[in-house]
């Protein structure tokens, strides 16, 4: 399948590079008409997920769903999900924001926490939500981390994937690990940096507070980058020999060739966050089922549009809801 022409996107003039692109939205966006209704849902290893639904009332049971997956220490009440869950409600679907383990408010109770490279709990919720005989149709949308877990999921066991699942759409997406990690640690994306390490010891923290004498804190302060992080603690925590062994596993690069579901992969060529590796044309280009679009700007989770809307939702509830997905 041939790459996705250049879209007919423009961010705002006072946006004019990546880095606002990324930071604006994420600051000061709201997105204020969302309802909530949580619910718990209690894991076979004794852990738990806090789901997010935004169901519209009066569903027929052939109605449709989409599962929304955020990004890196996010959660749904993220404005970036919250939009995205909007406009999927306004285009007729129920959504469900799910938040990962440790995510969402709450600590999980467990040492393992989530990562990367989890599918197995994208794959529960998703059973989880069908389970209820309200839907036939169901749609996975992912930002960042979240896109890589469903690129993920999709690709390593297409026959894994329940045939419910029609479409996805999934943006700023991560697809190389390794090289993601050391491309946010340049020196011009210390801000980024800052801020994730910061939450990652809290937690971290958090955890060692919840389970004593399970989690080592010396040196936790001295971490400055993901491939330390990931080495002392997301690799051990979650078995794996090393971030390195981590990120292997976990990069969604290596199983898009498996997807069979139409996918839309939107990486803005200006995100500050993405390497070069993390744009796979040449997968695009063989895969009948993975599209690949790489608008000039966007920035990372960014996307914003000069009439107040986002593109990253514009575009998904088109894929998503097409004839012939393009």
């Amino acid at each position: 399948m041939p790459l996705v022409a250049q879209p007919h996107y423009q961010p705002p003039f006072y946006l004019f590079n990546g880095h606002l692109q990324t930071i604006v939205p994420s600051l000061w966006r709201t997105v204020p008409d969302v309802a909530y209704q949580r619910e718990r849902l209690e894991l076979p290893d004794g852990d738990f997920l806090n789901l997010d639904w935004s169901r519209l009332p009066g569903m027929r049971p052939t109605d449709g769903l989409a599962i929304v997956s955020h990004g890196l220490e996010g959660d749904a009440s993220r404005p970036y999900v919250r939009g995205m869950v909007r406009a999927l409600n306004r285009a007729g679907l129920d959504a469900l924001a799910w938040n990962y383990r440790s995510c969402g408010g709450e600590m999980n109770r467990l040492l393992r926490s989530y990562h990367l490279g989890d599918t197995d709990d994208l794959d529960t919720v998703l059973r989880h939500a069908l389970a209820t005989g309200r839907y036939q149709r169901a749609y996975l949308l992912g930002f960042s981390a979240g896109g890589n877990v469903t690129l993920k999921y999709l690709g390593e066991d297409a026959s894994r994937v329940p045939a419910e699942v029609q479409r996805a759409a999934v943006f700023s997406v991560p697809t190389d690990l390794r090289a993601s990690s050391e491309h946010i640690g340049r020196p011009q994306n210390q801000v980024y940096m800052r801020r994730f390490l910061k939450s990652l010891r809290q937690k971290i923290r958090d955890k060692a507070a919840l389970l004593p004498g399970q989690v080592d804190v010396e040196g936790l302060e001295e971490l400055r980058n993901f491939p330390q992080f990931d080495d002392k603690y997301t690799a051990p925590m979650h078995g794996f020999d090393s971030a390195d062994a981590y990120y292997q596993y976990a990069s969604s690069g290596r199983y898009l060739s498996g997807i069979r579901v139409p996918t839309l992969l939107v990486n803005a060529q200006n995100d500050p966050f993405l390497p070069a590796s993390c744009f796979p044309r040449d997968v695009a280009e063989q895969s009948p089922f993975v599209f690949l679009e790489t608008p000039a700007d966007g920035g990372h989770v960014g996307f914003a549009e000069s009439n107040g809307e986002y593109y990253s939702e514009r575009r998904a509830v088109e894929f998503l809801t097409a004839e012939v997905p393009a």
